[in-house]
Order: structure tokens, then sequence, then C-alpha cells
């Protein structure tokens, strides 16, 4: 279910950016929540907040104060993201998945050392300029500079330019 909804969310992401939306909404589950958080803190997007099915007001966006997840009303929870532009260019152009359901993708940290300065390590391309990669590793969403640093690997998510 995970790397499922990991998939569906690169493509609605790659999707709403390419429509040039300033809000799109996402469903809420812990792994596109780890996601995105982990996309905001790498400044791909500006915004994540927990909401219903309407999204918060605009003005409001940073500092909405959600009511609490119940029983009662979880299956309403959206996760709401605000996408990023500059010079009128979408800042998350491109966001590929590179696990599948069928086939998951691991990486230790020797294979991340390789793809990091752009060589190829087993099934993974290594990256270009401007390129980032994504993990779920045991500590969480990590970039693939963090995970370097904390000596970490995982399987890979999706690749963000």
């Amino acid at each position: 279910m995970g790397i499922l909804s990991i998939n569906h969310m690169c493509s609605h992401l790659q999707n709403a950016s390419r429509a040039r939306l300033g809000l799109t909404s996402i469903p809420n589950n812990k792994y596109n929540l780890r996601l995105a958080l982990a996309l905001h803190r790498a400044g791909f997007i500006s915004s994540v907040t927990r909401a219903g099915l309407t999204p918060p007001p605009p003005e409001a966006l940073l500092t909405f104060e959600t009511e609490p997840v119940t029983t009662a009303n979880v299956a309403t929870r959206r996760l709401w993201l605000g996408l990023k532009y500059w010079n009128e260019q979408p800042v998350l152009k491109r966001l590929q998945a590179v696990s599948r359901p069928s086939r998951s993708v691991w990486a230790d940290v020797e294979q991340l050392e390789n793809v990091s300065r752009g060589f190829e390590a087993g099934h993974l391309k290594g990256l270009n300029l401007g390129e980032t990669m994504f993990l779920s590793t045991d500590r969480g969403v990590l970039e693939i500079r963090e995970a370097l640093s904390k000596k970490v690997g995982g399987v890979v998510l999706c690749r963000v330019s």
C-alpha cells in the first residue's frame, strides 16, 4: 500500500505543477505525509497542511489550526500542498517514482554514494545537476544527501528535479 500511494502522489504532484496549480490535495496517510514533509524540507513545496475536503484559507495556510483526527472524520482528511514557482516556472518540474509495488529498489550507502556522484549503481542511474532522490529509511524519509550524512540506506522512492 505504501509504495502505491507514493507512486500516485508523484504523478499527481507532477501533473499539478504542470497545470500551474497553487494548491493541491492528496490523500492523508503516513506515507504521503512523510514524503510531503521531506519535499518541504528540501524546498520543492511551500506548505503542507492537514485539513478537510475544502482547502484552508490561503492567508492562514501556514498557521491553520486543524481539528483533531478522530475515527469519525479520518476518511475526510486530506493533505493540502502549496506548490512553488520561480520566474513563472514550477520548482517541481519532474517527480519520477523509482520503486514500484511489484519491485522495490533498495540501495545501500555505497550505491548511494555512486548515484549522488552521477555514476550508475545497479538499477539506479546517476543523478544529474539539479536532481535529487528521496529514500525511505529506518530514520524516516530522507533526501539522498541526508541519508549519506547519516550513513543509512533504504528503499528508493522517487527522483525529483
